[in-house]
């Protein structure tokens, strides 16, 4: 049987109780293409199933919601199988799983999560903010995974006298420092007027650029990989 959920945490657990029994299983909060005669369940979410559910695994892994959490915030298209077969794991082990690598629910789940962490820590370099007519700081950003929320405490602690919104163009969803509160919001478009100053600051980021950049020492290939190609359409010192 499918599952489908509508992709938050409580949805994910609740399908997970009704699931776990179910040989043929499939969870997803996207679309999947049903076989013949496969059957489909359009789950409704349960507080109370679903809480049951993460304190039961907890009593296993007092770490595992974290690594749900994760999991769910990856681009992977998977994302929906490896946190079940992850937790399946962990419920069926009765205890952490994190270190038996030789189990593919578990080498999916630490891939997964390594990617989503790797993005959050190369984010923190490559997120460019423009100056606003009003003051506030503005970040398009196209991450390939769900993570704009996980930067606001390194921003915030940069940027703490500036209010700032690192809006995630791709999944319409922004995250906001407002000066003194962190929250996340739906964001499809934002049209944002610049400072006078801005197109200075963008020029700095050219002259910088081509400052350390040696056209006769050019390693693209290393450059493609410390700065994949993806996230320089939002980056001044590549426009």
């Amino acid at each position: 049987m499918i599952y489908f959920y509508d992709g938050s945490r409580e949805a994910f657990l609740t399908a997970f109780v009704l699931a776990f029994r179910d040989p043929g299983a499939v969870l997803t909060s996207g679309s999947a293409q049903l076989a013949v005669g496969q059957e489909t369940c359009f789950v409704q979410t349960d507080a109370n199933r679903a809480k049951k559910a993460e304190q039961r695994l907890i009593s296993f892994d007092k770490n595992c919601m974290h690594d749900l959490n994760t999991i769910l915030k990856s681009g992977d298209a998977n994302r929906d199988m490896v946190a079940f077969n992850y937790l399946h794991l962990v419920a069926e082990k009765g205890m952490p799983v994190r270190s038996m690598l030789a189990e593919q629910a578990v080498i999916a789940a630490d891939e997964c999560m390594r990617r989503v962490k790797l993005e959050i820590h190369r984010m923190h370099g490559f997120v460019r903010f423009m100056e606003s007519a009003s003051g506030a700081l503005y970040a398009p950003i196209s991450p390939d995974n769900d993570i704009a929320e996980d930067l606001l405490p390194h921003f915030r602690a940069r940027l703490k006298n500036f209010p700032f919104v690192i809006h995630d163009v791709g999944r319409g969803k922004a995250a906001v420092y407002d000066g003194e509160h962190t929250f996340t919001a739906p964001l499809k478009e934002a049209e944002v007027v610049l400072s006078a100053d801005e197109g200075a600051w963008q020029s700095l980021w050219r002259k910088y650029y081509e400052s350390v950049n040696i056209p006769s020492r050019e390693r693209l290939r290393q450059m493609r990989a410390y700065m994949p190609v993806r996230y320089r359409k939002f980056m001044p010192e590549f426009n």
